[in-house]
């Protein structure tokens, strides 16, 4: 078990690591001289970090106007993020989810092995998540450990190789080829995104192309953009919480300071970001070619949403500021009808309303990122609370899983088991 535990959460877990251990595999099998194959690899690996550390430094400075946020508006409720539920899951179903997680990945090889769903799920931290997710689903339902294993692997699996494809043809879009695939479990709102950005606006209206008169004419660089749109946002959450709740947070900055400081500080990590996932793709893809051409011929990465940033930075800020929006409609919708309120947690609504935004702005232009972003966001508002029921039943609350693929999971869960009479 020791063993298995290690490899589960410290290689494949480890995205860094399983991201690199494969471009190392693809240059050797390409035989590549001994000097690229160690460059390869490394830059691989750092670019990956890189992505991750700005990731790390985005989400700090989200967390503070979480709290901000929650403290200002004196909220209550339900914090949909996969992490914290995760972790209680793991709680109570330690073995059955990494071995769920192991098995899903062998299976993700199988399939796209033997089938046109050529995508390879390479995102460990949705891995997990998703593994978290059948394991509380089917020991809900009354399984076995080992019932339960082998059917979660076995949907792990399929779900890993097919949701890719949903997005795919947006992500052509996005990308402008057809290398890398999308590896974050909100597909379905991402395809969706760019579907209606087809219906609602045109391609060439992107908000890369806006033409902006006179001195709005530096919000044409994002990293402007994102410091005031971010800015206002966190300005406005400080001072309606007050000096007294922004101090403990603020660490001896002073309070009025100490949010253009976080503000800056997400900018720099999204700006981080972008360079990591640069690198990193710059490596991966050719490296990734040689494994495709060995073992699966014609297979595609399936790579975390922040790999779609570089190619529409100004469609991500709107995306995530769209999104959010969406989410606190929701929230005073829920709670004026005395339903379960789900409170928009910022950093699931950053990474998913921005993808969303990109999605949409790849076939829509500014209308269909704007459009696309809010529904995106009412969707992970809203589908959370379907099997926030069905968690509970089995001991975990407080959280739910804000991503739509898992949602769909646990709504068909949700009505195979009220058909056995289960819940």
């Amino acid at each position: 078990m020791a063993v298995l535990q290690f490899v589960v959460y410290e290689i494949l877990g480890e995205a860094s690591l399983l991201i690199g251990l494969l471009a190392l595999i693809g240059l050797l099998i390409q035989k590549k001289p001994a000097e690229k194959v160690v460059a390869g690899t490394v830059k691989t690996i750092v670019g990956f970090l890189i992505f991750g550390i700005g990731s790390s430094a985005a989400q700090g400075a989200l967390n503070g106007f979480q709290t901000l946020f929650v403290t200002a508006f004196g909220l209550e409720g339900v914090t949909p993020i996969s992490e914290a539920i995760t972790a209680q899951a793991q709680t109570l179903f330690p073995m059955v989810i990494a071995l769920i997680m192991v098995g899903g990945f062998l299976c993700n090889l199988v399939i796209a092995k033997l089938t046109k769903f050529k995508f390879i799920f390479l995102t460990g931290g949705h891995s997990l998540f998703l593994s978290a997710l059948l394991a509380v689903m089917l020991k809900a339902l009354g399984l076995s450990d080992a019932a339960a294993i082998i059917i979660g692997s076995v949907i792990h699996g399929f779900a890993a190789a097919l949701y890719p494809a949903i997005a795919q043809k947006s992500m052509q879009a996005v990308t402008g080829s057809d290398e890398i695939a999308i590896g974050h479990y909100c597909t379905l709102a991402y395809a969706f995104s760019g579907w209606l950005g087809s219906k609602v606006g045109d391609p060439k209206d992107s908000t890369e192309n806006i033409n902006l008169p006179g001195w709005l004419s530096m919000f044409k660089d994002y990293i402007v953009s994102v410091s005031l749109s971010i800015g206002v946002i966190y300005y406005i959450a400080a001072i309606v919480a007050g000096k007294a709740a922004v101090e403990p947070l603020a660490g001896g900055t002073h309070w009025l300071v100490w949010p253009l400081m976080q503000t800056l500080t997400f900018t720099g990590g999204l700006y981080v970001i972008i360079t990591g996932v640069r690198l990193f793709l710059g490596e991966i893809v050719p490296a990734f070619v040689g494994i495709t051409e060995k073992f699966i011929p014609g297979a595609k990465p399936a790579l975390d949403c922040p790999v779609v940033f570089p190619y529409a930075p100004t469609a991500t800020v709107l995306g995530f500021i769209s999104a959010y929006a969406a989410g606190l409609i929701c929230m005073f919708i829920m709670a004026a009808m005395k339903t379960t309120v789900m409170i928009p947690v910022a950093i699931p609504f950053f990474f998913i309303g921005a993808t969303a935004g990109v999605f949409g702005n790849a076939r829509g232009g500014w209308k269909g990122c704007v459009l696309g972003a809010f529904v995106t966001g009412v969707l992970i508002s809203v589908d959370p609370a379907v099997i926030y029921g069905i968690l509970t039943s089995v001991g975990l609350s407080g959280s739910s899983f804000p991503e739509t693929d898992f949602n769909l999971i646990g709504i068909i869960f949700n009505f195979i088991g009220k058909a056995l009479g289960k819940w």
